[in-house]
């Protein structure tokens, strides 16, 4: 999927003007019959000790349509679930079939312990007249949803969470736009026969009371490997916060699978602004992959576009948090007013329990244009998960601008290019300025190590313009193809600041 058509598509589906109808039914809901969250967990159950059936697509001539056609259909929010229900303090909305999305989705309404599926009519969308005669049968459905509640202004409903595609969910803090994406579940992300993307193929979302501010959302994920229920616990805001359980039940061996996925895009920055003749000084989602590991140790890892794809795994034991995050806030990082990336979210995984031995693992992929996803990361169990042993997994995460996870004055920004002489490659770190930062930078320890190539040991000036110090080191790689570097910067033998990583290649 193209990554900027599909954020296109989601703000003109939230902006598109509403059209008139002759007649505002709005979404309809089915019979009822009972529902209880642990129905979702045995129904994963046993879907995982049966064999794999691919979900209905809906009519080719849906799937044929191109990006514009999409575009000119959306969903007339007067349509939503709860709209004239003045004490609900959420709305639902749906997406239209077509395109990327070839399966439709059950959405099912539950209230006192009642669930009631959504009708799919074709009439809650607003339609151009250049959107094509397409077949009608009974395979049409919805293919995601949209949550939005009031979180600025009475009487405003803004969207905060999308569902929709495979296993994916957008989320953003209120005043962001969307950017990062996570999904239910990864498998074989990189792997020789090619990744396996599994559906949640069907939601429930619980009815809220009158001035809640928590909203439930169940899931179960179908695929040719596993099946899985999730619950989502959402709280809109800045940052906007939510709890997910997962149950998961592989039908065979994963030995590649990853919990907890995040897919960004990271095209370019001062650390590889030759490579590209765009006029913005950066692109990017998402700049950098922030660990706090079970040890306790902060990680800053910014993020490269390689030539070559790059996997890491920084291996670990009960991690206390790992994610993408997007530390550059302001216009002028960016000057895009179009892609507006300083306004785009970080996403923070914070694992409820212990999750035990594994690795986070970070996978970056070439790319030459920002309309492509390159980036993932995920928290990869050792062993993997055996086939028919059910797994567990809960955690937080916080969708919005970094809130100062883990210890340590932070990095800033990360350049690197050559010198006036040309004479090595130069790395220079900002970092941010502290209440435990020295007047005199000369009491500040300099560790700077690499897996190869010279290294300078480097020198430490303050920025007066950000009022932190800079770390500022020249390395010859010689005929090395890739170098793993490691800095930080200490105080009276205790770190100052986080511990900064990067994998420079050639």
């Amino acid at each position: 999927m193209l990554r900027r058509e599909f954020l296109t598509t989601l703000v003109a589906l939230a902006a598109a003007p509403a059209l008139a109808q002759d007649q505002e039914v709005g979404l309809q809901l089915g019979e009822a019959a009972p529902f209880d969250p642990a129905q979702v967990v045995e129904l994963a159950r046993s879907l995982s000790q049966e064999d794999y059936v691919p979900p209905k697509s809906v009519p080719e001539d849906w799937t044929n349509i191109d990006y514009e056609d999409y575009q000119s259909i959306w969903f007339d929010v007067r349509n939503a679930l709860w709209q004239q229900d003045a004490d609900t303090p959420l709305r639902l909305d749906v997406f239209p079939p077509g395109l990327y999305y070839p399966s439709p989705v059950d959405i099912s309404v539950v209230e006192g312990g009642m669930a009631r599926p959504l009708k799919f009519d074709l009439n809650v969308f607003d339609r151009t007249d250049k959107f094509p005669d397409l077949k009608l049968d009974d395979s049409l459905g919805y293919s995601g949803l949209r949550l939005r509640a009031e979180l600025e202004k009475a009487g405003i409903y803004q969207e905060f969470v999308v569902f929709q595609g495979a296993s994916y969910f957008r989320a953003i803090g209120t005043g962001d736009i969307y950017g990062l994406s996570a999904r239910g579940l990864a498998i074989d992300t990189a792997g020789p026969s090619g990744e396996e993307f599994p559906d949640f193929r069907s939601f429930w979302l619980e009815k809220p009371q009158a001035g809640e501010t928590d909203f439930i959302l169940h899931a179960l994920l179908d695929g040719p490997s596993c099946a899985g229920a999730y619950r989502f616990v959402i709280t809109p805001g800045q940052p906007l916060r939510m709890e997910v359980h997962a149950t998961i039940f592989p039908r065979r061996m994963l030995d590649t699978v990853g919990v907890a996925p995040l897919t960004s895009m990271f095209q370019y920055d001062e650390t590889n602004r030759p490579r590209f003749t765009d006029f913005r000084p950066a692109v990017h989602d998402s700049e950098g992959l922030q660990i706090v590991n079970g040890a306790g140790e902060t990680i800053w890892r910014p993020l490269a576009n390689p030539k070559t794809l790059q996997i890491s795994a920084f291996v670990d034991e009960n991690p206390k948090g790992f994610g993408l995050m997007q530390r550059a806030r302001n216009y002028r990082d960016f000057v895009d007013l179009e892609a507006l990336y300083h306004r785009r979210p970080g996403a923070w995984i914070e694992p409820m329990g212990d999750w035990g031995k594994g690795s986070v693992s970070l996978f970056e992929i070439p790319t030459q244009s920002e309309v492509f996803d390159n980036i993932v990361c995920y928290w990869q169990p050792e062993g993997g998960l055996p086939a028919g042993e059910e797994a567990q997994f809960s955690y937080k995460m916080t969708w919005g601008e970094e809130i100062g996870y883990g210890a340590g004055i932070k990095a800033l920004n990360t350049m690197i290019g050559t010198g006036f002489d040309n004479d090595g490659i130069i790395i220079l770190i900002d970092f941010e300025d502290g209440v435990d930062v020295p007047e005199d930078l000369d009491e500040i320890e300099r560790i700077i190590r690499s897996s190869a190539g010279e290294v300078s040991e480097g020198v430490l000036q303050r920025n007066p313009e950000t009022g932190g110090p800079r770390l500022t080191f020249k390395f010859h790689p010689g005929e090395e193809e890739l170098i793993e570097f490691r800095a930080q910067l200490r105080l009276n033998g205790a770190p100052l600041s986080e511990v900064w990583l990067y994998r420079w290649t050639a």
